[in-house]
């Protein structure tokens, strides 16, 4: 890569500067709740345009411009700029990234249609399994490897954070490309859901097992785990099939108002709902959100007098909030962690076992013609379901310890990271070489 980013680094720690005394004044002054959330706001959305005009002036796509020049946010204090760690941690900020995903993934919804989804059913429940089951076996191993004397809860973690996949970063390449309506994007989405359900079920069979070894729950059983199974499926068969039948009568009613932007309220309202429901059940809110957008179709938004169509009033929605999302999660990775060669060592490892890991469920792909490599690649990036696994295993402690240790987190946030930022490239370059 050219000399462009190392540049376009030291001009940004420069920009930023100001702004970190600013948003640090805000935090200590009388300027009221808003002040530092418009700062943060400033900050975050001024670096997420910054990076994504310099990548994709390099050809890349802009998300990663904008997770990297998140990196440099979040590493300013190694060049004596302080005043920004409060971003990493505010609230409001992380509530406005995280409702920026739940609007993409029902943008990414609303390009398909339970029909095509239907049709790649097969493939996404083969590429979801083996997507699964290989990183989980592979980083077992790797951990062990690694760790031997530690214990096989910390490898059982590993393992897991390895099997997730973070469907927001995939759908926004994907959308960058232009090849979210294509039927390997269908296979890939599909795929993500169930991942995330096969994540939730390996979650709790590892949580339990730990809760089970300290006497603080009653461990892992076979009707705990049929009782998330029956759950996660439920939920998301019966909010496809009730909302498939429900949402024309449901959108028609709202056609019949007189008010302004009745179409995205009811739109925004139905994805909400979708997202909340998923959360009381135990899911992810992404997985209600994309469900919201499958179940909308074009031909049930005839009755709505807008001029506009629903996609082009999402859109600035979605372009203003999911900036915030990557460039925030940009910011977590530590830089000064880049100097323990035992992390390092680790990190290339696993980050290896999740790139191999990944490309088996390629295999999954039954329909013919397919690409089935950019099916492997975009199922590769942990995101943020990597980080919320880490997390809780750092979190949990067993005999007086975290189960995965300052080391070993440090070295799975490398690893998350890696496989978010080869992504895009890759992607790129498994559509191009096809065409």
């Amino acid at each position: 890569m050219s000399r462009r980013p190392i540049i376009a680094a030291a001009v940004a720690g420069g920009l930023f500067a100001p702004l970190a005394v600013s948003y640090a004044d805000a935090g200590a002054g009388h300027a009221g709740a808003a002040a530092p959330v418009l700062i943060g706001l400033i900050v975050l959305l001024l670096a997420a345009k910054l990076g994504g005009d310099l990548f994709e002036r390099l050809g890349q796509p802009a998300v990663l411009g904008e997770l990297l020049f998140g990196v440099i946010l979040g590493n300013l204090p190694l060049v004596g700029i302080v005043g920004l760690d409060h971003l990493k941690s505010d609230h409001a900020l992380e509530l406005l990234g995280e409702l920026g995903v739940i609007l993409l993934l029902f943008e990414v919804g609303l390009e398909s249609n339970v029909r095509e989804m239907v049709g790649v059913g097969a493939s996404a429940l083969a590429v979801a399994v083996l997507g699964v089951v290989a990183p989980m076996l592979l980083g077992v191993g790797v951990s062990r490897w690694f760790h031997p004397a530690d214990s096989f809860h910390l490898h059982l973690f590993v393992g897991a954070t390895l099997c997730a996949t973070s469907v927001g970063i995939t759908a926004r390449v994907l959308q960058d490309l232009g090849r979210s309506r294509g039927p390997e994007a269908r296979i890939i989405l599909g795929a993500a859901v169930i991942d995330d359900v096969l994540g939730l079920i390996i979650l709790a069979t590892v949580t339990g097992l730990i809760a089970a070894d300290v006497g603080s729950g009653p461990g892992v059983s076979v009707g705990l785990i049929a009782g998330i199974v029956a759950k996660a499926f439920t939920f998301i068969a019966g909010s496809v099939t009730v909302g498939y039948y429900c949402s024309p009568p449901v959108l028609r009613l709202a056609a019949r108002a007189r008010v302004q932007g009745m179409l995205l309220t009811t739109a925004l309202l139905m994805c909400f709902a979708f997202a909340y429901a998923a959360q009381l059940v135990g899911l992810a809110p992404i997985v209600g959100a994309f469900a919201a957008g499958l179940i909308i179709e074009e031909d049930h938004l005839a009755g709505f007098r807008s001029a506009t169509k629903l996609d082009d009033l999402l859109h600035p929605l979605v372009t203003f909030l999911v900036p915030v999302f990557f460039v925030r999660m940009g910011m977590l990775v530590e830089l000064r962690q880049f100097g323990d060669l035992t992390v390092i060592g680790f990190a290339a490892v696993i980050t290896l076992a999740a790139l191999i890991g990944k490309q088996v469920c390629a295999l999954g792909v039954t329909q013919r013609g397919l690409n089935r490599i950019a099916v492997g690649f975009g199922m590769i990036p942990r995101g943020e379901v990597g980080l919320i696994f880490a997390n809780i295993g750092a979190e949990m402690t067993l005999g007086g310890r975290p189960v995965i240790g300052p080391e070993e987190f440090s070295a799975t946030v490398i690893m998350v990271m890696a496989t978010t930022l080869v992504t895009p490239p890759l992607l790129r370059w498994s559509f191009t070489r096809r065409s």
